[in-house]
């Protein structure tokens, strides 16, 4: 039987007083409903776009991933509070001693030494995690190259070098931080995300508007939401009163002056407590050549896989372990490698010191203009003569600088990797890290992840297009060791090998060079920019 429409059911009411409560009672209905869809809307935080970050409570397959290689690195790193400074690692009560010494050393011998841990009191530690830093050198042959440190979690530790190079060579063996000091950064590193503060600029009308910005804010003010749905990425800025999410223009950063540490564990990050030898009085041995005879390795190519050590340097120049490196010095020959090709350096300054040199060097490619402004525009390098078009942009957030940024074309490497078409002639350079040393490192492994992925999606497009992974470089060793230290970089130099292993990809190992070069500053010297750039060239070329 059909029911009876609302409209035929009023009509055949008996009573107008009773029609009249009726629509009464419908109106009041209505009446509500509206100020109930309108309070639900001016609730709503605005975002651009709306919607929040995460619209499911099951974990993703990266947020699985990550948290497996977080728990990795977690079980590497021992958990040891400590209740006195005098139980800590002690260099100068540590001991070593070489393993199965010889008379003759050649070149290409390996040196073998074995490292056994004291705290300040001469009792040998029963636990690993010591941060330690390996390197041989010649400094009048102008060599140098790192060694490889095997942790043995009982407290020793197994150091080996290749002697690369004939002649006498030194050997150093730093402890940049014990293993409570390293415990303590670890921790400290993944409990917020507050040590820096964002500070974003918003445009309102001829006048600029200033507000709070970060990867998180704990407050419950309205956001603007600046996310990448499929990366599960995010950025977040308090949204002014009476301006527009879109309205964001610039941002500039400054540290928050926020530490996770105790006063004890302070201490231990002290000038005088970083970076201390432990071979003191370990006089140099002699390596001679022996009559070997050097091994013919293949040009380096994209794809081979970068052990540890990557390489040492000679006489100033990069040698790398595993391919034939071609010195290319001559301008003739560069202009001739380059030609016709489009290339893409993605992430810090670090990799834009690459543009300096190249206009320097080639004085053929020109800037030009992009109308941008500050030190952290997008820089492109131009010869129309010869086709070369090279170009660097800055990673996406979290970038890290009191200077005035744009943020109008902010982009995730992710995206911009997905816009080039690819082929051939076209190379991409990619490099990031030293901003993420200030964050919980999850974000960096995610950003990572999405990298990879994004580099499998440019592969399957354009499996002739040319990518190069410059590691980030080693820095100052006295210089806030809590917020951007090396232990830090040096965590994530071990993950991004990890993540990008299966990759077809060439390795620039920064890190491993600016060990050998010994080059302890953020921005490297020319010298080794120059040598970055020969092992790019040999790829491409």
């Amino acid at each position: 039987m059909q029911t009876p429409s609302l409209f035929f059911w009023i009509h055949t009411m008996p009573s107008s007083v009773t029609i009249c409560k009726i629509l009464l009672f419908l109106m009041l209905v209505l009446t509500a409903y509206i100020i109930f869809m309108a309070s639900e809307n001016f609730s709503k935080k605005s975002s651009c776009p709306e919607t929040p970050l995460k619209t499911i409570t099951e974990p993703t397959e990266t947020d699985l991933r990550i948290k497996k290689i977080i728990e990795q690195v977690d079980r590497q790193i021992p958990h040891r509070p400590f209740s006195h400074v005098n139980t800590t690692t002690s260099a100068t009560h540590s001991v070593t001693k070489i393993i199965n010494p010889k008379t003759t050393y050649c070149r290409g011998d390996q040196l073998d030494i074995l490292l056994e841990v004291r705290d300040y009191l001469e009792h040998r530690k029963q636990y690993g995690g010591d941060f330690l830093r390996a390197r041989i050198s010649s400094p009048k042959l102008m060599t140098g190259a790192s060694g490889q440190i095997t942790d043995f979690n009982n407290g020793t530790y197994h150091v080996s070098f290749t002697l690369f190079w004939a002649g006498k060579v030194s050997v150093s063996l730093l402890l940049i931080h014990p293993s409570e000091g390293a415990s303590a950064l670890w921790r400290a590193r993944n409990r917020g995300y507050d040590k820096v503060i964002f500070t974003g600029q918003f445009a309102n009308g001829t006048s600029q508007v200033f507000s709070e910005c970060g990867l998180v804010l704990n407050t419950s003010a309205e956001l603007c939401q600046y996310l990448d749905h499929r990366d599960q990425e995010a950025f977040y800025c308090v949204k002014p009163q009476r301006v527009s999410c879109d309205a964001l223009t610039h941002m500039k950063t400054r540290s928050s002056g926020v530490s996770y540490l105790s006063i004890k564990e302070k201490n231990l990050l002290r000038k005088s407590n970083v970076g201390i030898e432990i071979m003191r009085g370990f006089e140099p041995i002699t390596v001679s050549q022996c009559n070997n005879v050097e091994t013919m390795r293949e040009k380096c190519q994209i794809g081979m896989k970068s052990p540890i050590p990557s390489g040492y340097s000679l006489q100033g120049k990069w040698n790398p372990a595993f391919c034939k490196l071609t010195q290319l010095s001559n301008v003739d020959v560069i202009n001739d490698c380059l030609k016709g090709k489009l290339i893409y350096l993605m992430g810090d300054s670090t990799l834009r010191q690459w543009m300096d040199y190249f206009s320097k060097f080639v004085k053929t490619l020109k800037y030009f203009d992009h109308h941008g402004s500050g030190a952290f525009k997008k820089y492109i390098l131009l010869d129309p003569e010869r086709h070369i078009h090279m170009q660097w942009k800055k990673h996406g957030p979290p970038f890290v600088t009191n200077k005035l940024y744009s943020f109008k074309n902010n982009e995730y490497i992710t995206r911009e990797i997905d816009r080039v078409a690819g082929d051939r002639n076209t190379a991409i350079v990619i490099t990031l890290g030293q901003h993420f040393r200030l964050f919980p490192v999850d974000i960096f492994i995610r950003r990572v992840i999405n990298i990879q992925k994004a580099i499998r999606r440019l592969l399957l497009r354009s499996p002739d297009t040319k990518v190069i992974l410059k590691a980030e470089n080693i820095r100052e060793l006295h210089n806030e060791a809590e917020q951007v230290g090396d232990f830090h970089g040096y965590i994530q130099y071990l993950i991004m090998r990890d993540i990008f292993q299966d990759l077809n990809v060439g390795i620039i190992d920064a890190w491993d060079m600016t060990i050998a070069y010994d080059s302890r500053i953020l921005h490297p010297p020319n010298n080794v920019i120059e040598n970055q750039i020969n092992m790019f060239l040999n790829y491409i070329c």
